[in-house]
C-alpha cells in the first residue's frame, strides 16, 4: 500500500501543523483572573505554568512524565486540550501506537468543550496511529487481525472526515492551499478507513472507502488495486468489478513498469482461475488486453462488460461436438466467443474430413483438410478449411489426396469468416483410414461426427 503510505505521511504533517496552530492560538489566552471577560478556557496561573513546562520539554520520556504529573494534579483542567496532543506526539516518537490511540480518544471525548479543529486532530491521530501500527513489521501482523481495533480506526477516520467539514479555513491560508490540504487528508482518511474495514472483514465498507478515495484521485494505482481486492472478498465475490479495478491499477499513470507488469500478471492469473484454468494462453491474453484497453478509458465498469466463468464454459462443453463448434464459430457474435473459449485447447475425437493436400515433413506431417459431415459435402469439397499437424505418425504421409479421413487432435486456433480456418495440433489419423504400405487404398465411407464430448481440459 505504498501510495497510501505516501499520502498518509503527507497528511500527518498537515495534521500536525493544524495541531500546532491550534495550540499556539490557545496558548495566548490569559491566565484566569487577569481578564474575567475573556472567552475560552479558564485555568489558574499554576496550571498555565505547569502546562508550559510540559510544552518546553523536548525528550519524549520527559514529556510523558510531565504530562502524567499534570493530569494527576489537574484531572479536569481546561488545559488538557494542550496536554493530550503533547502526549500522543511523544508516544508517536516512541512508536507506542496503542497509547497514541488511547490519548487521542481522550481528547476526542472532550466533545463540545474543544473546537472542531482539535476534535479533527484527535480523530485523525487515532486513524493514522492505527495505520502506523499495522504498517510496523514488529506489531503489524497481529494488529491487522484485531477486528475491534480495526473497527475503532474505521470509526475514527469517518469521524475525522465528518468533523473536517466543520473546520474553518485559517485566515492566513490561501483557498488553493486549503483545498489541497483537505484533499490529502480526505485521501488518507478514506484509505485508512477502507484498509481498516478490510481488516475487520467488512468488505462492503472497504469498497465504499476505496471508491471515495478514487473519487478524489481516480488514477491511483494502490487504491484501484485495493478496491479490486475488496470486491474479491465480498460475499459473493464481485469478480467483474474486481477485474476492472485491478486493470485500472495496471494502466495507472503513476505505475512504474515493474509495478504494472506485476499487477498485470496477477490479473491474468485471476482471469484464468475464474474461467477454470483455460488451456489456450492466447485467449486469456486477448481477454486481458481487451480489458486493459477498456478500463484505461473509464473508471466505472459498464454493465455490458463481462467474462464467462468456469460454469458457463462447462455448460457450453456439455454437448459440444466439432460440428456444433464449427457452426457457432461461423455464426460469430457472443455465441462464437463462448464456444471458442470453451473449445480452444480441447482434444476432439475422430474429426471427419476430406484430404485436399498432404505436406510431408521431418518432424510433422501437415494435412490440409475440408471438414465434411455428409457424402454431399464430401463430393463438393475442393478447398481446405482445416490445417492438421500430425505428430509421431509418419505413416500418415501415405494418406492420399481426396480421400476421407478421421483424426483425433487438439484444437489450437482458428481464423474467423470470411477466411474460416481451423488449426489442429498433436493429431493422430485413424489407423483404418491410412492406406497400407502396399496395394491400392480403398476409400473408406464418410462418417458423420458423433455427439461425443471432447476430451476434458487438463486441470
Amino acid at each position: 500500500m505504498n501510495a497510501t503510505r505516501r499520502l498518509t505521511g503527507l497528511a500527518i504533517v498537515a495534521a500536525l501543523c493544524l495541531v500546532l496552530t491550534s495550540m499556539r492560538a490557545l496558548a495566548q489566552a490569559p491566565a484566569a483572573g487577569q481578564d474575567a471577560a475573556a472567552k475560552g478556557p479558564k485555568y489558574t496561573q499554576a496550571e498555565y505554568n505547569a502546562e508550559q513546562a510540559c510544552a518546553a520539554e523536548k525528550v519524549p520520556v520527559a514529556v510523558i512524565k510531565c504530562a502524567d504529573d499534570f493530569v494527576a494534579k489537574y484531572p479536569n483542567s481546561d488545559l488538557l486540550v494542550y496536554i493530550y496532543p503533547l502526549y500522543y506526539q511523544a508516544y508517536s516518537a516512541q512508536k507506542n501506537y496503542s497509547k497514541m490511540i488511547e490519548i487521542a480518544d481522550k481528547l476526542a471525548a472532550l466533545g463540545d468543550k474543544v473546537d472542531a479543529l482539535t476534535r479533527f486532530n484527535a480523530y485523525y491521530s487515532h486513524a493514522t496511529a492505527y495505520y502506523a501500527m499495522i504498517s510496523d513489521p514488529a506489531v503489524g501482523p497481529n494488529a491487522s487481525k484485531d477486528a475491534a481495533l480495526a473497527k475503532a480506526a474505521e470509526d475514527a477516520a469517518a469521524a475525522a472526515l465528518k468533523t473536517f467539514e466543520e473546520v474553518k479555513k485559517p485566515d492566513n491560508v490561501t483557498d488553493d492551499a486549503w483545498a489541497k490540504q483537505k484533499t490529502v487528508s480526505q485521501l488518507t482518511l478514506n484509505g485508512i478507513a477502507a484498509q481498516a474495514a478490510m481488516n475487520a472483514k467488512d468488505c462492503s465498507s472497504a469498497v465504499k472507502g476505496y471508491k471515495a478515495a478514487l473519487g478524489l484521485n481516480p488514477d491511483d494505482l494502490t487504491f484501484n488495486y485495493r478496491l479490486g481486492q475488496a470486491y474479491l472478498c465480498m460475499n459473493p465475490p464481485q469478480q467483474m468489478d474486481a477485474f476492472w479495478s485491478i486493470a485500472r491499477a495496471v494502466t495507472a499513470k503513476g505505475a512504474t513498469q515493474a509495478q504494472a507488469a506485476k499487477v498485470k500478471d496477477y490479473l491474468r492469473k485471476l482471469i484464468a482461475n475464474y474461467q477454470g484454468g483455460t488451456v489456450c494462453d492466447s485467449l486469456t491474453d486477448a481477454e486481458l488486453n481487451e480489458l486493459l484497453q477498456l478500463a484505461s478509458s473509464s473508471a466505472d465498469r459498464p454493465s455490458s462488460y463481462s467474462l464467462p466463468n468456469a460454469t458457463d464454459l462447462a455448460a457450453a462443453q456439455k454437448d459440444m461436438t466439432i460440428a456444433s463448434v464449427v457452426n457457432d464459430l461461423k455464426a460469430s457474435g457472443d455465441k462464437a466467443k463462448l464456444s471458442w473459449l470453451a473449445a480452444c485447447g480441447l482434444e476432439f475425437p475422430e474429426v471427419p474430413g476430406k484430404v485436399i493436400e498432404v505436406v510431408p515433413g521431418t518432424d510433422a506431417i501437415v494435412l490440409k483438410i475440408a471438414f465434411v459431415t455428409s457424402d454431399a459435402e464430401f463430393d463438393a469439397a475442393t478447398t481446405p478449411n482445416m490445417e492438421v499437424k500430425v505428430v509421431g505418425q509418419p505413416e500418415a504421409a501415405r494418406v492420399k489426396k481426396d480421400s476421407a479421413v478421421h483424426f483425433t487432435a487438439t484444437l489450437v486456433s482458428y481464423d474467423p469468416e470470411p477466411a474460416f480456418f481451423l488449426h489442429w495440433d498433436k493429431a493422430k489419423v485413424k489407423a483404418e483410414d491410412i492406406p497400407k504400405e502396399k496395394g491400392t487404398p480403398k476409400k473408406p465411407p464418410v462418417r458423420k461426427p458423433a455427439a461425443r464430448k471432447p476430451a476434458a481440459k487438463p486441470s
